[in-house]
């Protein structure tokens, strides 16, 4: 399937969430390229400073919630979602086609007998096409890595757990509204945002 340019210009754009032409976002983004040798390389040191260097919100139970990439390279924290944002960021500042993509899963871990959203991010890759990469911080019995062609995402999916079919060039709107209305790590825990389609 041939892919034209145009259909990459959304998975390029910059928007008030995904704000990759702020001073911090352009200083790491460039610092990133400074340390890699290829576009592949740029990809995986981009993935991995997010995966790494980003603590997630929810595994550190830190009390506060960002929404913004910018955001959340200055507070060094954010959920899945959040994460996924400043990774869009940082590659798209480097030209990288990024999408944001969802599954919903099992909340089982912050509360029982609940579904939600968990984001994560695809990459367009020219030896590979389009892959997705989830950058949410690894811990016991989470393992994801950057691997192309293969994906291996922080969770496999379980009964009842789903791919959100679709690349989506900005948030979702449940996502933006949970992000911005409930502020600290009680608040978030019981509204994750969830899909209805």
């Amino acid at each position: 399937m041939t892919i034209t340019i145009n259909e990459f210009i959304p998975y390029l754009a910059e928007s008030k969430i995904i704000d990759f032409s702020h001073p911090s976002i352009q200083q790491q983004a460039k610092l990133l390229t400074e340390q890699s040798a290829d576009e592949l390389n740029l990809v995986k040191n981009s993935f991995e400073f997010v995966r790494d260097q980003i603590r997630h919100t929810g595994d550190y139970q830190d009390n506060m919630t960002t929404l913004k990439a910018s955001e959340v390279l200055q507070h060094n924290t954010g959920w899945c979602y959040a994460k996924s944002h400043l990774l869009a960021a940082l590659l798209r500042a480097n030209q990288i086609p990024t999408a944001l993509c969802y599954q919903r899963l099992s909340c089982s871990e912050y509360k029982s007998d609940i579904f939600c959203l968990h984001g994560l991010n695809a990459v367009y890759l020219q030896e590979f096409g389009w892959i997705r990469i989830d950058p949410r911080g690894n811990k016991s019995g989470v393992n994801a890595q950057f691997i192309p062609p293969k994906e291996q995402l922080a969770f496999e999916l379980a009964e009842h757990e789903q791919d959100i079919a679709g690349r989506f060039s900005e948030p979702l709107d449940s996502v933006v509204y949970a992000l911005t209305t409930y502020q600290t790590y009680d608040e978030m825990i019981n509204h994750f945002p969830d899909y209805n389609p």
